[in-house]
């Protein structure tokens, strides 16, 4: 099924971020950064389908130069904490092919940031099966201006509308309309939601889909990056507690001091593991309705039979008043049993086949895990940094 994704967050120089070294990390290109005086080079890179610069009509042509374009807005910026450029992740559907995904992405950067005055630069990645990557995970990185483009270069002054949550809101709902229509026009029964399954259960409750809202009544799972990935490889992390915050006075009379964070208490190890206990209580959770909807239908059925047996005393009886009351009652009866017993079936089998799915998911992050592992603890002693 069709997955989607859309997460916005800013390139921050107070991270030790350059937004050259980005932009040329995603587009596997080669980019001199002015600002720290030296060259990167990620030509060898794999996985890169497709990398492009879009920008208004009356833009200026060089801000279409990735090296210029990003080396202008590193110059721009004279604060060490200074927000440079805001990057957009988006997941694409694998159910299409590689031309659509490349239409579909051009069609909403223009919509949705090219007509605001943005200039974007994007790059499509592929999943690579050596590095152990998802075959469906095709997806879209998104380095975008937070200064309009013109026909003079980029405006001194910052766009701070771009920043509103109503915004970011408006471009994942518009993400979720334009993969569905792409999908619905190739012929794909999947379909994605932009909305939370919380919302999207709620709805399915006030619908009457009952289906539906157990389906959604799941945890969903966690985000594992390429920061989570490398706490996935440690063979024993452990849960500190850290100091976080401005220091402060938590008490008259008392010295100042910064908020203790205490991780042990709600750590629950890495991103990965913490998506496979998910994926465990949430098999755990469709069992025990599956359970209950079993109980449900073997009392249905004592009610089928108590029906059946009454149907037949009624017809081998001698001929009452109320006989055909009666029987008009039982038959009425037997039907709406029928009925239910056939809605709970089809439940009941869903309900093994979402636990299913979630035990498959669980055994896929456990493999997942085991092969990165793996494949550092062999990259190590090729090296040398783990003995034999």
């Amino acid at each position: 099924m069709a997955s989607y994704h859309l997460s916005a967050q800013p390139v921050k120089r107070s991270e030790g971020r350059s937004v050259v070294a980005m932009a040329a990390y995603r587009a596997g290109a080669r980019l001199k950064d002015e600002r720290r005086g030296h060259e990167v080079d990620y030509r060898r890179r794999r996985g890169v389908v497709h990398a492009e610069i879009l920008a208004p009509d009356d833009a200026a042509e060089w801000l279409l130069d990735r090296e210029s374009l990003w080396n202008c807005v590193e110059r721009m910026e004279v604060r060490r904490d200074a927000q440079i450029a805001r990057e957009i992740n988006m997941a694409l559907p694998h159910e299409i092919s590689d031309g659509e995904r490349l239409a579909l992405v051009r069609d909403f950067v223009r919509k949705q940031f090219v007509s605001l005055g943005m200039v974007a630069d994007f790059a499509i990645h592929a999943p690579v099966p050596e590095k152990g990557d998802d075959p469906r995970n095709h997806h879209v990185h998104v380095l975008l201006t937070l200064r309009q483009a013109g026909a003079d270069g980029l405006r001194r002054v910052k766009t701070r509308a771009w920043n509103s949550d109503a915004m970011l809101i408006a471009w994942r709902k518009a993400w979720a309309e334009c993969q569905n229509e792409v999908l619905g026009r190739s012929g794909h029964a999947a379909r994605v939601d932009h909305r939370s399954l919380s919302v999207r259960h709620a709805e399915a409750v006030r619908q009457g889909n009952r289906k539906e809202a157990i389906a959604l009544l799941r945890e969903p799972e966690i985000h594992v990056g390429p920061k989570a990935k490398k706490v996935a490889l440690a063979r024993s992390p452990k849960s500190v507690v850290r100091e976080v915050g401005p220091k402060r006075k938590r008490a008259p009379g008392r010295a100042t001091e910064r908020r203790a964070l205490r991780y042990p208490e709600f750590d629950r190890g890495s991103r990965a593991e913490w998506t496979m206990q998910r994926l465990s209580r949430n098999a755990r959770s469709y069992a025990k309705v599956a359970a209950r909807a079993e109980r449900q239908m073997a009392q249905l059925r004592q009610r089928q039979i108590h029906y059946a047996n009454l149907t037949r005393d009624v017809e081998r009886t001698p001929a009452r008043a109320d006989q055909a009351a009666r029987r008009a009652h039982a038959l009425k009866r037997l039907a709406e049993v029928a009925y239910w017993l056939n809605e709970l079936d089809l439940l009941f089998f869903a309900l093994l086949g979402f636990r299913e799915s979630q035990l498959v998911r669980r055994t896929v992050w456990s493999n997942r895990v085991s092969a990165w592992r793996l494949r550092e603890l062999t990259r190590g002693r090729e090296r040398g940094w783990m003995p034999d």
